[in-house]
């Protein structure tokens, strides 16, 4: 049999810092779909949906001599009083986004889906939804304005960065500040377990590393 492949369905450095760091060899691949959000649908909803998506469509692809491998998917969706907030179209909208979320108190809801395919073809599935509220701070408008400018909004879903230590946003929250950055790892881990899949390395200093905040798994 052909040892097990990882595969991450995400471009997201972030994403793959978490795994680099985790020490799970892995290889990233692009998955190409719709991430629009569907008519009335909830924000749980479709962070689930895509997810599961993302890791389905690398699967749909994958040649048979990469089989038996184990697909990670992930989506993190920013939801403001039910509405969701995706990443910015422009610096306009970025700014519009923050000034929305500042004082306030938002989730941030962060799924993983991960997909087994067999070495002959047969495919087995785990989902699982990480929630976190957010608080803000009540940053300037001349903040918003130079963090903007910075382009570092622009590919993020709620056009802010948890980890962003010169903006530095968030004023507290309650979950997992590695869910916010994208990839809640203990989650992560307890589900590759499922799979067969160990992690030895240490959670907390790797997501206090990361994140710049306290691991929820801390203690």
């Amino acid at each position: 049999m052909n040892p097990l492949k990882l595969i991450l369905a995400s471009a997201s450095p972030r994403r793959r810092r978490f795994l680099q760091e985790l020490d799970l060899p892995h290889r990233a691949l692009v998955a190409d779909i719709d991430e629009d959000p569907k008519a009335h649908e909830e924000a749980t909803d479709l962070a689930a949906r895509l997810a599961l998506g993302k890791a389905t469509a690398i699967a749909d692809r994958l040649p048979p001599e990469d089989h038996p491998a184990l697909i990670i998917g992930a989506d993190t969706v920013v939801a403001l009083n039910g509405a969701v907030l995706g990443k910015p179209m422009d610096e306009d909208e970025a700014i519009e986004m923050l000034r929305r979320l500042r004082r306030e108190t938002h989730q941030v809801h962060s799924a993983l889906a991960l997909l087994f395919v067999a070495e002959d073809g047969a495919r087995r599935q785990q989902i699982r939804m990480n929630t976190t509220d957010v608080d803000m701070r009540g940053y300037s408008n001349e903040e918003i304005v130079q963090y903007v400018a910075s382009g570092d909004p622009l590919d993020k879903a709620g056009a802010y960065a948890i980890q962003h230590r010169e903006f530095d946003p968030v004023a507290s929250l309650r979950g997992c500040a590695a869910g916010v950055m994208g990839l809640p790892v203990a989650d992560l881990c307890e589900m590759l377990a499922q799979f067969g899949v160990d992690v030895n390395v240490p959670l907390a200093p790797v997501c206090q590393r990361l994140t710049g905040l306290p691991c929820c798994q801390e203690g």
